[in-house]
């Protein structure tokens, strides 16, 4: 696998390239504790928790091996997920926004969030299809996973159906983590090959690392974890979008993102 590392200042991070993540208070928990996480939007690992509100959820599940469960809370709940285990092993918890919508207000900027994310040459496609390059719209939904261990944490995530989806190949709570963590990439039925994850690891103390892979030809990347350390796994699909999609919202582009967070145990 082609691997690139690239420690990112915070400064260097585009303002349009904010992830959305659930962010578990704890990621493993007693059988008869409780899931609790929140919804974070931001960067770098570090953002701002939104409350539960209805209006900007398509989905909001829990699955384990055996059972799936529709959440449920109440509006203005924060964390916007708590509610009891659905089971002992690893609890997953799926979550889809709303598709929202961004400005870009020249084609710098919308640059900068295509060299970030690697979408390669971009402009031309743009200039082709007669677009301008000021006040041009973007599209985006939210496709955000984490893993959570109930108990033993036995188990496994599975392709739940998400429109782009990254699915955990190793249970970071039960498996041998020494050859990596291993994330498989999916858009719709296919395989995202050759593409760019990016992959933040929070330290004990807060400080976050983010390295940049890119997925094998069966759309898996690896990495290596470390015990006592939290991680967030991001890849972003570009497209043009349908027109419908252009119509109800203006947009001359859409980005479609897939979140995974975990932890490592000490």
């Amino acid at each position: 696998m082609r691997i690139l590392s690239l420690i990112l200042a915070l400064l260097s991070a585009p303002a349009t390239a904010h992830e959305l993540w659930l962010e578990p208070l704890a990621y493993q928990v007693a059988p008869d504790g409780m899931l609790q996480a929140h919804i974070v939007n931001g960067e770098e690992f570090e953002g701002t928790k939104l409350a539960y509100i209805p209006r900007n959820i398509v989905n909001f599940v829990v699955f384990t091996d055996d059972a799936a469960d529709r959440i449920e809370g109440r509006v203005g709940d924060r964390p916007a997920l708590r509610r009891d285990v659905l089971a002992e092993g690893l609890n997953v918890v799926a979550y889809q926004a709303r598709t929202s919508t961004l400005k870009y207000e020249n084609w710098e900027k919308f640059q900068k969030f295509v060299d970030h994310k690697d979408f390669g040459d971009v402009r031309s496609q743009h200039d082709a299809r007669g677009l301008p390059t000021e006040d041009f719209t973007e599209a985006y939904g939210r496709y955000s996973k984490t893993l959570i261990g109930v108990g033993n944490a036995a188990g496994s995530d599975r392709r739940i159906g998400l429109e782009t989806e990254l699915v955990a190949l190793t249970n970071p709570y039960t498996d041998d983590l020494s050859d990596g963590m291993r994330v498989q990439l999916h858009y719709r039925e296919n395989l995202r090959s050759d593409e760019q994850i990016e992959v933040f690891e929070k330290a004990p103390d807060g400080s976050v690392e983010i390295t940049l892979y890119r997925t094998d030809d069966q759309g898996i990347g690896t990495f290596p974890v470390k015990p006592g350390h939290a991680y967030m796994v991001d890849a972003v699909v570009l497209r043009e979008p349908s027109a419908e999609m252009a119509e109800a919202t203006g947009a001359a582009w859409q980005t479609l993102w897939a979140n995974l967070t975990f932890a490592v145990p000490e």
